[in-house]
């Protein structure tokens, strides 16, 4: 019925503001599902909208599908959670190691009824250009798999990248001058209708991270803004983890920011949802979750981004909705956009596991591939002008 009626379309359209799509490279993922494989498939995720942007593609396959899914997007009402389950998503909890939902995987792919969506990024980064440093579930999942459709010779399993890019169709200047206009006066600022749009950008971006330095560290800190940003990660992870150690190994030896994060989110969310634990330390834990939230965020920003070719009006669009969601805890209407769908040729899984102590090659060449698409679909939107 979600299909038939198109209703995963009228949330696209009127929450998330993608009017019009295009599907690539589909009958790739035709060739697998014709061979009968266990069928991952693994996109970029850089909007909340990416789930159910690939509804259009399942429609042109005729093959619905499985998808993990964060545990918090069922808990944000009961209507919410029936349609998501609905769509085919399954809980896990990404904080821990969740064993049943990792399991349920497994078994999807080893059943090769459907294909299973994983986001292997593990949370969702707004600069649709770069691609995140993946995380390896998604290699423990179908390596399992794999080994066990060949011990029953039910054939390979397969990961398919696919690359998601989001074209900016309407007045990017228009749509900027209301988004900064709305976060000057909150900052009590007058317009700056008057400069350059990447100039008044980098003037608000600036100004919010003063803020956050005066906040987290007592006063603004000198240096330029790309030595300031990774301060200020590095000194509110560092805040949290002098307070929340891993038990097997230190937190900073995890490596990316987001396996820093997810570390400590492990140890804080027993505690929090305890209720033996005193309020006091529900308001601490709360406190350090906020602070582990904006060093995501700010790791998740790339410095450069409307510096280094192609600028784009997308990145613009991306750039302002970071900094709405940093003033705001929300973005406005981004609409409207056009979704691009690029299936990458099949990858097939390896039955052995992953080799210790090294990048797993099968992760590399994924993380390869998305990227090596990402940059081909970079040029897509308008270029902003020179001047600007």
């Amino acid at each position: 019925m979600i299909q038939k009626f198109k209703l995963y379309e009228r949330r696209l359209r009127n929450t998330d503001g993608v009017v019009d799509y295009e599907l690539r490279n589909v009958e790739r993922l035709e060739e697998s599902l014709r061979r009968g494989d266990g069928i991952m498939l693994a996109p970029n995720h850089s909007r909340y909208a990416d789930p159910l942007v690939l509804g259009w593609l399942a429609k042109r396959t005729n093959r619905h599908v499985f998808a993990m899914a964060s545990w918090h997007l069922f808990n944000m009402g009961k209507f919410n959670a029936f349609a998501i389950q609905k769509m085919g998503a399954f809980s896990v909890f990404r904080e821990g190691l969740d064993k049943q939902s990792i399991e349920t995987a497994i078994e999807i792919l080893t059943q090769a009824k459907r294909p299973l969506v994983l986001f292997a990024e593990g949370a969702t980064f707004r600069a649709n250009d770069l691609l995140q440093p993946l995380l390896d579930g998604a290699s423990l999942i179908a390596r399992t798999a794999a080994r066990r459709r060949q011990k029953h010779g039910q054939g390979r399993v397969v990961v398919h990248p696919i690359a998601i890019k989001y074209v900016f169709q309407g007045d990017i200047y228009e749509w900027a001058d209301r988004s900064l206009t709305a976060i000057e006066q909150r900052l009590t600022w007058e317009p700056n209708r008057d400069q350059p749009l990447r100039k008044r950008i980098t003037r608000v971006a600036d100004g919010l991270l003063a803020l956050k330095e005066v906040q987290y560290l007592g006063s603004p800190q000198t240096g330029n803004v790309i030595q300031r940003q990774e301060h200020l990660t590095q000194a509110l992870l560092e805040q949290v983890e002098s307070k929340w150690k891993t038990q097997a190994v230190e937190a900073t030896d995890l490596g990316s920011v987001l396996n820093r994060v997810k570390a400590m989110r492990l140890q804080m969310f027993p505690q929090l949802v305890n209720p033996a634990t005193e309020e006091d330390r529900k308001a601490e834990i709360r406190n350090d979750l906020r602070a582990l939230e904006l060093a995501q965020q700010l790791a998740s920003f790339p410095v450069g981004y409307l510096n280094e070719a192609p600028v784009t009006v997308t990145r613009v669009l991306e750039t302002l909705e970071n900094v709405e969601e940093a003033v705001f805890g929300e973005t406005s209407w981004p609409g409207p956009l056009k979704a691009i769908v690029d299936v990458g040729e099949a990858i097939e899984v390896p039955a052995e596991r992953a080799p210790r102590q090294q990048e797993d090659p099968l992760m590399v060449e994924l993380a390869q591939r998305l990227q090596g698409m990402l940059n081909q679909l970079a040029t897509e939107p308008r270029l902003l002008t020179a001047e600007d």
